[in-house]
């Protein structure tokens, strides 16, 4: 090309911004095409913004850990407002955007679904092992010498969580640790007033499904059911089945006892062919004896009903009123639009068949219950359905009342997150001291380990040591003292009295012994807390390079 010509850019190619390597002729070609419309973040700079971002999330939840904890009210694009202070229902609400604040919640999620407890402490367990991964960045320590120290010190913990344990002996005739550990997760749930009647209610509806011999309980078969109203002191289990429907005619029989029921997923309605099909009726005649027809489909429809034995329908689908009316002059008390899960639950609970076409319906397909009644709330003729007394007792439901929505919703949360944790002791019988204690024993746990180890990852070993310490300065912070100078007190006591039982003694009962507090909580949902978190922060310290469009 002539000196004084202008170069010639048929790809209008901006050389600055792209990434170019060059062949053996000299000539460029482009690696990575529009570096212009792309945002990088590399290396050091990518981990900061990482942690960060996760350092960021952790923070909204610290405040919200132990039985002081504070509570969020989340308010929704559609003004639903929401207010809980489970860790796992926050996240999930706050419709985080960033990628690792997603990884968070994703965290939180899957230690509500494998534990059912521990969701905020998770979360705040990552964020601290971050910060203190942050500084060992800044002194040039490698990321992955980091994640390596990291994975060594929660297999040293999970280890000493196991030396600490204590074994939790409870019978099906003493349930009183199993009530404790129940009283302990409801200390910083919204419910904590009725404390005791809930945990009651959390124990006592687990073992009713629980198959003490395979160590397994169903939550399938406990029906969490809520109807505002009353106070959370009305709440309570029942034997059965509790459907939010009323009777399908004001005029049916309220009170059925030794109840023969129908289970039917199939409608009261005239049979329809498949195929498409139009009816031209042009006379009064014809109107009348297509008339006649559907009387007559209603009228065999219901006498196999009656035939059967059945004197109660629970019928999947709607009915019309010409079927209601003949249901009732049969005197067949009925009720229509029952949920798929719900038909499930009465076929367990009575020991029915589910029955999908009127001519097979037979005695012995029918369910039993010993009363079925039509209850009424208040005065704005609210009406349920209660089945009782039926022959597998394995079905039950617990019938949570409360001053307005908002706490219906929590309370069904945080009696499910009892019920976990119980079925969990059912599951591993073992337990670990709350208060923070087990995180101080762990620490000071991985300080000798720290003096023994002569490679780099000492250093990670130290910071992992420094995180656990989150969790009882988050408790003292809390619960209104001074975080340092209470952690200080606890680290003294625990190694001048050899005792890991010491911790916050977050509600001032005069004592930090949490076992003659008895606040404890399962061994497994602490040591899944630390592994999970020691997991995601391993997998966040492998990012070196971010690559997002400028749009976003």
């Amino acid at each position: 090309m002539s000196r004084g010509q202008p170069q010639v850019n048929p790809g209008n190619i901006d050389y600055e911004n792209a990434q170019l390597s060059f062949d053996e002729n000299g000539q460029p070609f482009i690696i990575l095409r529009e570096q212009d419309k792309t945002n990088r973040l590399k290396g050091i700079e990518a981990h900061k913004a990482n942690i960060l971002a996760a350092r960021t999330v952790a923070n909204i939840m610290r405040s919200s850990l132990g039985p002081t904890g504070m509570d969020k009210m989340l308010v929704s694009g559609d003004q639903d407002v929401t207010v809980t202070n489970d860790g796992a229902t926050i996240l999930e609400k706050m419709e985080v955007d960033h990628q690792i604040g997603k990884l968070l919640v994703e965290l939180s999620q899957s230690q509500d679904d494998e534990i059912g407890d521990g969701t905020t402490g998770v979360v705040v367990m990552a964020g601290a092992l971050l910060s203190e991964a942050e500084s060992l960045l800044t002194k040039g320590i490698h990321p992955i010498r980091i994640a390596h120290g990291y994975e060594k010190a929660v297999d040293i913990c999970a280890k000493h969580l196991e030396t600490i344990s204590d074994s939790l002996n409870w019978t099906p005739d003493d349930v009183s640790s199993l009530h404790s550990t129940a009283y302990t997760t409801l200390g910083s749930k919204i419910i904590n007033r009725y404390q005791d009647q809930m945990a009651d209610i959390a124990v006592n509806s687990v073992l009713a499904v629980a198959d003490l011999e395979r160590k397994d309980v169903n939550f399938d078969l406990i029906k969490l059911e809520g109807k505002v109203g009353a106070t959370l002191g009305d709440t309570m289990m029942v034997k059965g089945i509790i459907l939010d429907k009323p009777m399908s005619h004001p005029q049916m029989t309220k009170e059925i006892k030794d109840a023969k029921i129908a289970i039917l997923t199939c409608p009261f309605e005239p049979p329809k062919p498949k195929t498409k099909h139009n009816v031209d009726i042009n006379t009064a005649e014809s109107y009348m004896e297509l008339y006649e027809q559907e009387q007559k489909y209603f009228i065999q429809q219901v006498q196999q009903c009656k035939d059967s034995g059945a004197n109660l329908i629970l019928c999947q689908w709607g009915f019309d009123d010409e079927a209601n009316h003949l249901l009732l002059s049969n005197d067949l008390p009925s009720v229509r639009w029952v949920g798929g899960v719900e038909i499930e639950l009465i076929a367990i609970a009575t020991g029915g068949r589910i029955v999908p076409r009127f001519e097979e319906l037979l005695p012995e397909k029918l369910g039993y219950a010993g009363m079925v009644r039509e209850v009424e709330f208040g005065t704005m003729s609210d009406r349920m359905i209660v089945i009782e007394g039926c022959p597998n007792t394995r079905a039950v439901t617990v019938f949570v009342r409360g001053g307005n929505q908002m706490i219906v919703d929590e309370a069904k949360r945080s009696i499910h997150d009892a019920q976990c944790v119980v079925r969990n002791l059912i599951k591993d019988n073992r337990i670990v001291y709350g208060g923070g204690s087990c995180e101080i024993a762990c620490s000071l746990r991985l300080q000798e380990e720290v003096c023994k180890d002569n490679t780099v990852e000492q250093y990670a070993l130290q910071a992992f040591a420094d995180a656990l310490e989150t969790i009882p300065l988050a408790l003292a912070e809390n619960s209104g003292f001074s975080p340092v100078n209470t952690l200080s007190k606890v680290k003294a006591a625990q190694i001048a009295e050899k005792n890991a039982h010491l911790g916050v003694d977050c509600l001032q009962r005069g004592t930090m012994d949490m076992k003659e507090q008895r606040v404890f909580e399962t061994l497994i949902g602490k040591r899944q807390q630390m592994l999970l978190a020691t997991q995601l922060v391993r997998m966040i310290l492998k990012i070196d390079d971010i690559m997002t469009p400028s749009e976003y």
